[in-house]
């Protein structure tokens, strides 16, 4: 969980690029302030160039038009779920490499590495057809599903370390640690806050 020190370095940080454009370091394991949106006053072709940009030395198995249409698909679900891109494609590359057949030994299916029964659960929710695992294999789906799924993590635990840790660990293993006055998984936050960072900086 951030500490005012940790936001205030962080916002620090920010102030410098937006105000004068400065390089500066970027605080160590620092934590994005949220909610963060996207500024509606840029074009929505030039957030989807940037993403494209960030994606293409990542994702090159996908191919051009593949990369063009994840991009749209990132900036899409972003926007509807008050996300910040980078933090979206963070969450992509720690968890598939940007890999959309990516399974893992615990069955976490696609770009965000969302379990069957999470994806079928977020899109009963938020109202995104669910044909069942197969959906998770569908790009704009699972990006869309991924993303919305964040979101609610980041409004119920109001951190976005916990929100990720959560993400990663799933809220009731998080749950039970906060009940139990138990440390939070780390490093999971720690590799996404990183890749952001980086992102960010890019």
């Amino acid at each position: 969980m951030s500490t005012p020190g940790s936001r205030a370095l962080a916002f620090v940080w920010l102030a410098s690029l937006l105000v004068i454009g400065a390089p500066c370091a970027r605080p160590p394991a620092a934590e994005p302030e949220w909610p963060q949106q996207a500024d509606e006053r840029a074009p929505r072709d030039r957030e989807v160039e940037a993403v494209r940009t960030r994606l293409a030395p990542h994702a090159r198995d996908l191919g051009p038009e593949a990369i063009d249409a994840l991009a749209s698909a990132v900036v899409q679900a972003s926007r509807a779920q008050a996300l910040q891109p980078t933090l979206v494609l963070a969450v992509m590359e720690v968890e598939s490499r940007f890999d959309p057949y990516a399974v893992s030994g615990k069955g976490a299916v696609g770009l965000m590495q969302l379990l069957p029964s999470t994806g079928a659960e977020v899109a009963h929710r938020v109202g995104i057809p669910w044909r069942g695992a197969r959906t998770l294999f569908d790009p704009q789906a699972n990006v869309q599903l991924g993303a919305a799924y964040l979101r609610e993590l980041l409004d119920r635990y109001a951190s976005v370390r916990v929100a990720l840790a959560a993400y990663n660990e799933g809220p009731g293993q998080i749950e039970a640690r906060l009940r139990e006055g138990a440390s939070l998984p780390v490093r999971y936050p720690e590799r996404v806050l990183g890749a952001y960072w980086e992102r960010a900086t890019d």
